[in-house]
C-alpha cells in the first residue's frame, strides 16, 4: 500500500535507524533537482549548510555546527535529475526523485545509529521539508512554530511501538 503523507515513516534494521518522508512535488524532477542542489537554496532548507558544494562523487558539501565548528560531509550519489545523497558526519542522507503524474514523488531518508535521536530528528526533518516544498513551488520561506507539536506527534508514535508513523 502506498499512502502519500507528509508525516515520516520510522525503519529499524540491523542497527540502523531510517526517517523516511514522501512529498508529492508538483513540478518535473528536473526541475526539482536543479533546486535542491543549488547551494544558496541548500542553505535555506538544510541544517547547518553554508552553502560550499562540490557537486560530483566524492565532492564536499560544508557545513557549520552553529558553534564555529565547520565539518564537511561527502557526496555519495549524485544522478541527474533522480538521486542526491551524502554522507554527513555518520549519517547518511539520500534524497531520490520518481516521476510521478504531473510531478515527482520526493523520497528523503536519512540513516542514523542513535535510537535518542528518532524524536527530535523526525520533527526537525519534517519542518525542514517544509520549506524545502516551500522553496520549490516559489513560495515565501515560512518556518512554522509547530516543534512541540511534531514532536508530541513522533514521540506517541514511537512510544506506541509501531515501525512507522
Amino acid at each position: 500500500m502506498n499512502i502519500m503523507t507528509e508525516y515520516g515513516t520510522l525503519h529499524h534494521l540491523n542497527g540502523q535507524y531510517a526517517l523516511k518522508f514522501e512529498r508529492f512535488i508538483p513540478h518535473h524532477p528536473k526541475e526539482v533537482f536543479r533546486i535542491l542542489i543549488n547551494p544558496t537554496i541548500f542553505t535555506k532548507w538544510y541544517p547547518f549548510a553554508t552553502g560550499e558544494m562540490d557537486l560530483k562523487l566524492g565532492g564536499k558539501i560544508a557545513f557549520d555546527d552553529g558553534e564555529g565548528t565547520t565539518y564537511h560531509g561527502i557526496i555519495t550519489e549524485l544522478e541527474a535529475p533522480y538521486l542526491f545523497g551524502f554522507r554527513e558526519v555518520e549519517d547518511l542522507i539520500s534524497i531520490s526523485l520518481q516521476e510521478e503524474d504531473n510531478g515527482c514523488r520526493l523520497i528523503f531518508t536519512h540513516t542514523f545509529n542513535d535510537s535518542a535521536w528518532v524524536v527530535p530528528t523526525a520533527a526537525g526533518w519534517h519542518r525542514c521539508l517544509d520549506v524545502l516544498s516551500q522553496l520549490i513551488n516559489g513560495q515565501p520561506v515560512e518556518w512554522k512554530d509547530n516543534t512541540a507539536e511534531l514532536k508530541e506527534f513522533y514521540q506517541k508514535v514511537v512510544n506506541g511501538g509501531n515501525d512507522g508513523y
